[in-house]
Order: structure tokens, then sequence, then C-alpha cells
């Protein structure tokens, strides 16, 4: 993983705008704009260092698989991806990584950073991040985690920094212009992950092992 001083600072803007433009017609998700947001919120966890391990470990795969699933040009939005891969009976097979699969991981993923950002919004800048990190954590991801990495992430968690200290890392000197957009971006996170959700509802797919 690159050191944090190798990589760019985390602007929640990109996010916003690459969710806003992921919402499409017929309460569908524009998969190619929602990795683009997914990549700046992956660079957030790269930023924070082993930290969020547990998280980021294969965010940046998954990513990537479907990247390369978009190639093919079999669909472009996460109500095509899951009719397709329905369709060729593709969520059955073993030897095959679909993509209905891999999106869930991610959508997973962002369950757990939208409550921790909604929760870090509403922190003095002297307070810990740490016992929000850990609420957040506990609600979201922590249901899908074993035993064994529930207790490692909590425990790595101890070490987060004040919430002032922790957006100068994440953001350098455009802490108050992230801050500023961080409202308006959950609220687009929120229309995304409520519509990622509801599509996995309707087929059924929340349980895709």
């Amino acid at each position: 993983m690159a050191e944090g001083s190798e990589l760019s600072f985390f602007d929640l803007h990109i996010v916003h705008d690459n969710f806003d433009r992921a919402l499409v017609e017929g309460d569908d998700v524009d998969i190619k704009a929602y990795l683009e947001a997914y990549n700046e919120l992956y660079k957030f966890f790269q930023l924070m260092g082993t930290v969020f391990s547990f998280v980021s470990s294969d965010l940046k795969q998954k990513i990537d698989i479907l990247n390369e699933l978009l190639k093919e040009n079999k669909y472009q939005t996460i109500k095509s991806m899951i009719d397709h891969e329905k369709e060729n009976k593709l969520l059955e097979k073993g030897d095959y990584t679909n993509g209905s699969r891999t999106l869930l991981r991610l959508h997973r993923g962002l369950d757990f950073i939208r409550e921790f950002l909604r929760q870090l919004g509403d922190l003095k800048d002297s307070e810990k991040t740490s016992s929000c990190c850990q609420d957040a954590y506990n609600k979201t991801l922590a249901k899908h985690h074993p035993w064994v990495i529930k207790k490692a992430a909590i425990v790595a968690m101890y070490t987060m920094p004040t919430r002032e200290v922790l957006f100068k890392k994440v953001c350098g000197d455009e802490v108050q212009r992230n801050i500023d957009i961080l409202p308006k971006m959950l609220e687009v996170t929120a229309d995304i992950f409520n519509r990622t959700h509801n599509l996995y509802e309707l087929h059924g797919l929340h349980s895709l092992p």
C-alpha cells in the first residue's frame, strides 16, 4: 500500500459529484460513476494507513474486477448487471467472479464509510474519532466479519486521532472545503446506498456467499 505522502489528498467533492452522476433513471445506478466515487473513498482508507486495513485490503481488487467486467460491455448499471447475471445463471457458477457478488462487498463497505463520516461530521475538532469509528463499524461491517477480524479492527481503532488531526491528514489544506460539502455528499451517498440495497433486496441477493 502506498504511504500517505505519495497520495494526493482526499476530496469529498469528487465522491459527491460521481455518486450524483451515478443516479440514473429508473432508480438505477451507473456502475462506472459509482466506481469513480469509490476510488476516491479508497484513497481515504489509504491515507489513514493500516488502521483501516480490515476494510481496505481487498477494496481495490473489487474495484478492478468490476472495471474489467464493464469493459466487456454487457451492462452499465447495477440493475442490468443483476439481470444479465441471473439470466445467464452466472450467480450459481462457482468458477466465475460475478459482478453482483463483487459489488455487494463494496456496498457493505459503503455502509460503514458513510456512517463513519456522518458521525465524524457531528464531532468537535478536539474529540477523538475512535469511538464513532467503532460504533459505525459495529453497526455495519462487523455483521459480515468473523470474530478475529472484528477484534483486530476494534483494537486498531483505539489509535485513531482527533477529528481535527484526521481531517488534516486526509484533506491537507482543504479541510473546510471538504467539511462544507459533507452534508450534501452524505445525502447523495444515502441515495446510492438505498437504491443499491433495494435492487439487491428485490432479487434476494443480500446473502450471496
